[in-house]
């Protein structure tokens, strides 16, 4: 499936913004976090951060919720879409 597909599929997050696999991913990365350690951030299941990065399976919004705050925890914020650029991730200033 392709992501711009999956971006519409996501689950929204506390605040109304979505995500998409391929953003989580990038936050893991920008965290310099495995699957693993997301997973031990955030009271879930490796295989349940693979599933969606990977095939863009359909968390519990409370896992999508679980997954965000821990990474917002580690300085990551997650960008909405605008007309000029996808969605994305970045880091905090000083985190």
């Amino acid at each position: 499936m392709p992501v711009a597909q999956l971006s519409r599929n996501v689950g929204r997050a506390t605040d109304g913004q979505m995500f998409t696999p391929l953003q989580l991913r990038a936050a893991r990365v920008l965290a310099s976090w495995s699957r693993e350690d997301l997973a031990d951030a955030s009271g879930t299941a490796a295989e349940t951060v693979q599933g969606f990065e990977a095939r863009g399976s359909d968390p519990k919004r409370s896992t999508l919720i679980a997954w965000r705050n821990a990474l917002a925890k580690a300085g990551v914020e997650f960008t909405e879409e605008t007309a000029e650029h996808g969605p994305g991730v970045r880091l905090r200033k000083g985190r």
